[in-house]
């Protein structure tokens, strides 16, 4: 049996996400502009996505795309993300609809480009019906601001006498979450050796399993993923509970 034969048997993780690090400092290494290493980034995703639905049986990926902190980047580095990204998406969508793949968007859209935030709602639109494997990109996304949105429409519905004030709890926060509508995380994965999550999926990720791999974004490959599965599978996930002594 082989090692993705054997995860595809365990426990398998519902929702994977993916701290896609490391794609300036591969290109310097490589004597590349930044552009370059984004450009191997997408190739990478597009990778990734492919294999975790069709190999594995994934069936939530989100992709850490594009940060709400990412606007501090140089002028022309940022105009080429989001070309990149609308790219990205816009070839996409064709193959996501015909696999099943229902792409679906985290993050303040308004902030975003007309092209770019017009081939985003139209791929939503397109692939919503999609049923095999739902592919999240967090784009214009940032952990605490998708908290403090979160707390601003919990306010409004009490206000407006939609919720009651002694009814807010943990489940009133997370169901007015940007990532409502899909599972938290199991497994977080962040590349490039870092040991951070940089404000991604803050609330979400509470009692993911993290892991860490020193590889660039641009050398993740389908077996980095399979690794970090295994990985995942044999550790004793436990809540905050106990089990076999104190924690």
């Amino acid at each position: 049996m082989t090692i993705l034969d054997r995860i595809k048997g365990d426990r398998l993780p519902q929702h994977v996400a993916l701290i896609m690090d490391g794609n300036g400092r591969w290109a310097a290494s490589r004597g590349l502009p930044r552009t370059a290493g984004h450009r191997a980034g997408a190739t990478a995703a597009e990778r990734v996505i492919r294999f975790a639905g069709e190999r594995i049986g994934l069936a939530n990926v989100t992709l850490f795309a594009f940060s709400s902190e990412n606007w501090n980047r140089p002028r022309d580095e940022v105009d080429f993300l989001m070309d990149l990204l609308r790219e990205f998406i816009e070839e996409r969508i064709g193959e996501f609809v015909e696999k099943g793949t229902r792409l679906y968007v985290a993050g303040e859209l308004d902030a975003l480009p007309d092209g770019l935030r017009e081939t985003v709602e139209r791929a939503v639109d397109r692939t919503q019906s999609g049923d095999r494997m739902t592919v999240t990109v967090a784009l214009n996304y940032g952990g605490r601001q998708d908290i403090v949105r979160a707390c601003e429409r919990t306010v409004a519905d009490v206000a407006a006498g939609r919720l009651s004030a002694d009814r807010i709890d943990e489940e009133a926060i997370s169901s007015r979450l940007m990532t409502a509508q899909i599972p938290d995380p199991d497994l977080v994965i962040r590349t490039s050796g870092e040991l951070r999550l940089s404000n991604f999926l803050l609330w979400q990720s509470a009692y993911s399993e993290l892991y860490f791999a020193d590889a660039m974004w641009p050398d993740f490959t389908p077996a980095e993923l399979i690794f970090a599965i295994d990985e995942y599978q044999r550790r004793e996930r436990r809540f905050g509970g106990l089990r076999g002594g104190a924690e």
